[in-house]
């Protein structure tokens, strides 16, 4: 992260009563940012954005945070209440909030590539970078502070770190005696690359109170034991990895508020427990999460799906699960193609779920992919029905060319595609060679085929190469035909139909 240039203006006492030039300067400037600021609508103190005013945005305001949303994005209405807290206690500061309507504006959309809604971006001087933070108010205020201010704020009183404390869930605190120290630069360097609030002192009075020595880190956070005191090697990824093992619960209860948090975390091994909150048995299976998550702190998170949450349903299913199957666990690495985990047994123990972790981490488990039972009828139609039973066998026969699509059963463009679908089987009917197929992959997995999104489509060539290829063109008709005749040599007729896919989302994300 660059550090923010302060400019230091002398204060020029007037010695009469004529203002001071560098006054007068400083006043034009004021005014000049005023009048700018004023150009642009705001609603709730965040500015509005086009197609026609964005870079006129950015150059007025080089500190700038951007959600990219739809109107009908139900993430985005969610959003928007505490984005818009946020603008209004960052009204003061350099940073300002904005927001752009991708569904109208899609030139600006497309040229940051936006994929999907929400998406935030935090422009600092023309540059664009990702925004990880959360989406309360005061995680978004927190995550642009970060950025716009020094790594670590220096602290030189209890007063003072009493107040970023309270400010703050998590604050990794760095005790020094002097800048220069080695392990106060190391501490620096971690705070540069993290997305938490650090704070560095070099006072002896902070140092006392606090009971320690310098050099020396502890966190102070607002749950679990409060403090942790870091006794290692005080070089900065040791620094980091301390810091971002305890930035986090132990335990965490999933919700679009932490969503960020979990997801863009540098822990990527995630130990779910599916569970109803309001059962009698809940207290129990906390106990036993909170214990097992104790002793693998920093390696894998541990997070609880609260089933009595309609929203969580989806999740549920993802993993193959339903209601009645529950409580269950499962492990998932989001980093290696949304691995999925399950342990040998439904039985929900501190030596249960410690053995599962721990030869997770060990590397001794096999990946557990879903799958239906296969259909007697999976080839009479069209269309054929992969699952995760046939699919390896009907794809790999090497005098065939399959094209698969990955489907989610309420994915909307999924659904706008099944007729489309059909239509292109029964073009390629007459080539026996040519298999159009579909799978649920809400319920079906294969290790050689990672879906991200809804639909995916993959085309499998004939011969003994058979790597799935990705399909990104167009979803009518007439494309889909054209790129199979292109891929096998074999021609069809297919009749002009305009049933294409909404132009404002590609995919329906999973």
């Amino acid at each position: 992260y660059q550090r923010r240039v302060h400019w230091d203006l002398p204060v020029y006492p007037p010695s009469s009563g004529a203002t001071s030039v560098p006054a007068m300067l400083l006043k034009v400037v004021v005014f000049a940012l005023l009048a700018v600021s004023a150009a642009f609508d705001t609603e709730d103190d965040v500015i509005v954005a086009t197609d026609g005013n964005f870079d006129e945005i950015l150059a007025a305001h080089p500190l700038a945070l951007v959600e990219f949303y739809a109107p009908w994005c139900g993430h985005c209405k969610s959003l928007a209440p505490e984005y818009a807290k946020a603008a209004g206690l960052l009204k003061d500061s350099e940073a300002k909030l904005v927001k752009l309507d991708a569904t109208i504006h899609s030139k600006t959309a497309e040229r940051y590539s936006v994929q999907g809604y929400p998406t935030l971006k935090f422009f600092k001087s023309g540059e664009d970078f990702e925004y990880t933070g959360g989406r309360t108010a005061k995680d978004i205020v927190a995550w642009i502070q970060k950025r716009s201010g020094p790594p670590a704020a220096t602290v030189e009183t209890v007063e003072a770190v009493t107040a970023l404390a309270d400010a703050n869930d998590v604050v990794v605190i760095g005790f020094f005696g002097s800048e220069t120290d080695k392990e106060a630069k190391n501490f620096q360097f971690a705070a540069e690359h993290s997305e938490l609030t650090y704070a560095v002192t070099y006072s002896p009075e902070v140092a006392s109170h606090y009971k320690v020595a310098a050099p020396k880190v502890i966190v102070l956070k607002k749950f679990d034991e409060g403090r942790v005191d870091y006794n290692g090697e005080l070089d900065s990824s040791e620094i980091d990895e301390f810091a971002t093992a305890n930035s986090l619960p132990s335990v965490i209860e999933f919700s679009d508020a932490m969503a960020p948090k979990i997801f863009g975390g540098a822990i990527k091994s995630h130990l779910l427990l599916f569970a109803n909150k309001a059962s009698e048995h809940y207290p129990a299976l906390l106990q036993v999460l909170q214990t097992v998550a104790q002793e693998h702190k920093g390696k894998i998170l541990f997070v609880i799906i609260d089933s009595n949450i309609p929203e969580n349903h989806r999740i549920i299913e993802f993993f193959g699960l339903t209601t009645a199957d529950l409580p269950a666990v499962r492990l998932i690495n989001i980093a290696q193609e949304m691995a999925k985990y399950k342990p040998e047994s439904d039985e929900i123990t501190v030596a249960v779920l410690s053995k599962f972790a721990q030869d997770y981490l060990s590397d001794k488990l096999k990946r557990h992919l879903m799958s239906e039972k296969t259909p007697a009828d999976w080839d009479a139609k069209p269309v054929k029905v992969l699952t995760g039973e046939n699919f390896e066998s009907v794809v790999n026969q090497a005098d065939k060319y399959v094209f698969v699509e990955f489907y989610a059963p309420w994915c909307g463009h999924c659904k706008q595609l099944a007729p489309i679908w059909d239509q292109l089987a029964e073009a390629f009917l007459p080539h026996p060679n040519v298999v159009i197929a579909k799978m649920d992959a809400t319920l079906n997995e294969v290790e050689s085929a990672a879906v991200q999104s809804f639909p995916t489509l993959k085309f499998y060539p004939a011969g003994s190469d058979k790597e799935g290829k990705d399909y990104n063109e167009g979803r009518d008709l007439a494309s889909l035909a054209k790129f199979v005749s292109a891929e096998t040599g074999l021609t069809v007729d297919v009749a002009e139909q305009h049933d294409t896919l909404d132009d404002h989302d590609e995919h329906d994300e999973l």
